[in-house]
């Protein structure tokens, strides 16, 4: 397809598609992906745009033994309440001060994903046994870690999010899920101690890649979005 081309029906109904059943899934079946489909969608998410096409994405590949090793290691200190305690995120994804409709919509989500698994709330154990699966990747034979150059600013971290929206997009055009995981922010010196990066690496997030896991309950949970109408104003005058 040229890109000065008028898209089909039937391309624009692809790609709508694949933008709608883009879900964050929380269990995946161990099948492989193989090394190529990754690539692929990789070769698709790189022309996603960025400010006078810095590109400021890098992105470390996971799967195997290394997969096992990494995850092994962020789950042992997730669980030790030393080391857990003394992990801390390198920035602040979410506000210090919450406030309508974000803390509702948020207490929600959380509320709807640990009712379809049965946990009530005061279960604190089987929280942190699902919030754990965060850092297995939920079992998805594939984990990615997204990084950027300390340098770069803000602009480049919304650049950024569309380059992780093509991954996601590219990937579900192709019958796999993702989760994108940015509580693995917590343990940044870890990961870049496994995957030794240099000091001028940040994380930005993780992201679970595989197939789903249709028998899961937790993989029924579809989040709400807010009406058209209810964020947008339209100015003609």
């Amino acid at each position: 397809m040229n890109r000065f081309d008028t898209p089909t029906p039937e391309q624009t109904a692809a790609v709508d598609a694949a933008i709608k059943t883009r879900h964050s899934l929380r269990a995946f079946l161990p099948t492989p992906v193989p090394r190529e489909t990754v690539e692929d969608i990789l070769e698709v998410a790189r022309w996603a745009p960025s400010g006078t096409n810095t590109q400021p994405w890098q992105v470390h590949v996971l799967t195997g033994d290394a997969l096992k090793r990494v995850t092994g290691r962020i789950h042992a200190a997730y669980l030790d309440p030393e080391q857990n305690a003394a992990n801390k995120e390198e920035y602040a994804y979410y506000p210090n001060e919450w406030r309508s409709p974000y803390i509702d919509r948020r207490r929600k989500v959380g509320w709807d994903l640990y009712g379809l698994l049965g946990i009530a709330k005061t279960d604190k154990a089987r929280m942190q046994h699902q919030h754990g699966r965060n850092f297995v990747f939920f079992d998805a034979p594939v984990g990615l870690f997204f990084t950027i150059d300390r340098v770069m600013q803000q602009g480049s971290w919304l650049d950024y999010g569309m380059f992780l929206q093509n991954v996601m997009i590219a990937a579900r055009a192709r019958g796999l899920h993702t989760c994108p995981q940015a509580a693995f922010t917590q343990f940044h010196r870890v990961i870049a101690d496994e995957l030794q990066l240099g000091e001028e690496q940040m994380l930005v997030c993780g992201m679970s890649l595989g197939f789903a896991d249709p028998a899961a309950v937790e993989n029924g949970l579809v989040t709400e979005r807010a009406p058209v109408a209810e964020f947008t104003r339209f100015i003609d005058e």
